[in-house]
């Protein structure tokens, strides 16, 4: 069984999935490129549970311009291995910082002891980052300063670092690209 909450945020209405567990598997924003929805999630109550009234707690907090820590929730992502591992790797980057999909390529390529790692294929992974704004996937950016690959839009990306205090002079938002 599931649950669906919702939260309305400086970004939008989001929408927190919880499990039976009380952890949180999936928060989205409205209009989100892939959804809790996607997931196959088909049974779900609309109901709040302590599990995303902690989160909305949190999210509250986040855009209050505080740095809550992620280990106050109880979080339980639904993917692969692999992208287990890169969203591990996502909750490491620290609040206010940015990091390059070749990073995480690296990083991952190390964990998984191989010579290198597919910076697409970390792309892809964090693309498909269930719990948004949360496990900060908005602070991964291309190796050229490009703002790419965020879910919930590039607005909203570029939001989200600015109220981290990113100085967003080096970047700049693609012409065309998957998340847009």
């Amino acid at each position: 069984m599931y649950y669906l909450a919702e939260h309305m945020s400086p970004v939008g209405l989001l929408q927190l999935v919880t499990n039976q567990d009380n952890e949180l598997v999936d928060l989205c924003i409205d209009g989100q490129k892939y959804k809790w929805d996607s997931l196959g999630l088909c049974s779900m109550m609309r109901e709040g549970t302590p599990a995303s009234a902690a989160a909305s707690e949190w999210i509250d907090r986040y855009f209050a311009g505080e740095n809550p820590s992620i280990s106050e929730l109880r979080l339980a992502p639904m993917g692969s291995e692999f992208r287990q591992g890169v969203w591990n790797l996502l909750r490491e980057i620290p609040y206010g910082e940015v990091v390059t999909y070749g990073y995480i390529a690296g990083e991952m390529a190390k964990k998984m002891r191989k010579e290198r790692m597919s910076s697409q294929a970390v792309g892809g992974a964090v693309g498909h980052n269930p719990i948004s704004i949360i496990i900060p996937c908005h602070r991964v950016v291309g190796a050229n300063g490009s703002l790419t690959g965020y879910g919930g839009g590039i607005h909203i990306k570029v939001k989200l670092l600015e109220l981290e205090g990113v100085d967003m002079s080096r970047f700049f938002v693609p012409k065309k690209g998957t998340a847009l």
